[in-house]
């Protein structure tokens, strides 16, 4: 792969040029670009080094909050129709309207790389979390887990993805997006019996603290899809990961 999948996508590959075998596509926050990405981009490459990294730029640029104007990309507006900033009603329509044009994004990155949806985790920090959490809410197993920093649904789901495996990482003073969205959504994957984790920690605010990431490690390395023990045991889906809990 020798050119970028879409204009301004940062990508890392294999050192030794071998064929990746996981792909981690790792969606940025309102207001950031993919470089943000880079240091989480090069702690996930040597945990997983025959990995290929992508961090694509949102789509749109950022049109600013009232008085707000900054420089970064957005996957979709902030900015409510009625002024200020976007009302929860709002946000489902604003979430729905990217997401074609993201699963068509991972579906060529997924045909550029040469690895396919189940070996593939889409890593997303705020906003970026949002789309990941909707996009395989709407086309469950385009990937085969999310990694939610400090995001939330833009709406709680009414059905948990069966072929993709969630991780909520939290900040419990995030101040952007309370973790009580991330503690809503586990409470009814849970209900539904989704395959879901969710770790916090306390104190920590809108970021991805050194905790959260030892913890996105872990369940990466560790955690194994309920899916999987479906297939093998043909037993029913276990309920989503409590607080806190890592699994073994």
């Amino acid at each position: 792969m020798t050119t970028p999948l879409m204009p301004h996508t940062l990508q890392w590959l294999p050192a030794d040029g071998s064929a990746p075998q996981q792909l981690m596509v790792l969606l940025h926050g309102w207001g950031a670009s993919a470089a943000d990405m880079a240091p989480l981009a090069q702690v996930l490459r040597q945990q997983f080094p025959q990995c290929a990294v992508l961090a694509p730029e949102g789509f749109e640029p950022v049109d600013g909050t009232g008085a707000v104007q900054m420089a970064g990309r957005q996957w979709f507006s902030l900015a409510s129709a009625q002024g200020g900033m976007i009302t929860e009603a709002e946000r489902p329509a604003r979430v729905a309207a990217v997401l074609p044009r993201l699963a068509e994004w991972l579906r060529t990155a997924q045909a550029a790389t040469g690895v396919g949806p189940q070996a593939t985790a889409l890593v997303g920090f705020s906003q970026g979390s949002i789309c990941a959490l909707e996009l395989v809410q709407r086309h469950d197993g385009a990937a085969g887990r999310v990694l939610a920093f400090a995001g939330r649904y833009a709406a709680l789901p009414d059905a948990a993805p069966r072929e993709t495996t969630l991780h909520f990482f939290h900040g419990g003073a995030d101040g952007v997006i309370p973790v009580t969205h991330a503690k809503a959504a586990i409470e009814r994957l849970a209900a539904l019996q989704g395959d879901a984790t969710i770790d916090i920690a306390e104190g920590a605010g809108h970021e991805i603290p050194p905790a959260l990431l030892r913890c996105a490690l872990q369940r990466l390395t560790s955690h194994i899809p309920q899916r999987t023990w479906r297939e093998a045991l043909g037993a029913a889906p276990a309920r989503a990961g409590q607080p806190g809990e890592l699994d073994d």
